[in-house]
């Protein structure tokens, strides 16, 4: 694009992105991880997040969500997140460990 850069290939771990709805759905039964949509990233100077109607998503390099805290005070292995459009609160997709993943094991 001629503003920001597009991701592909993440997958969704603990829930399922909704195309029709455009927007954070439950997994289906036996369903652990799933493809996300392409992502926009347009960068916004002063930004103010909305309150409601979003869940901040974490993304991850692996599934392994665990590495050594850097400086910052984040793990080696958290990228970013980003704001995932939702009709659930946050606390909703924190519960049930929603995050997206950069590469799976397999």
């Amino acid at each position: 694009p001629k503003q920001g850069c597009y991701i592909h290939g993440l997958f969704l771990e603990g829930a399922r992105w909704d195309p029709t709805a455009f927007q954070l759905a439950e997994s289906r039964p036996k369903e652990l991880y799933t493809e996300m949509a392409v992502i926009w990233l347009l960068p916004v100077p002063n930004r103010k997040p909305p309150v409601t109607g979003i869940y901040l998503c974490p993304i991850y390099r692996t599934l392994t969500r665990a590495g050594t805290l850097s400086t910052t005070g984040h793990s080696t292995n958290y990228v970013i997140a980003v704001e995932i459009p939702t009709d659930k609160p946050q606390k909703h997709w924190i519960k049930r460990g929603t995050a997206l993943i950069c590469a799976l094991d397999f």
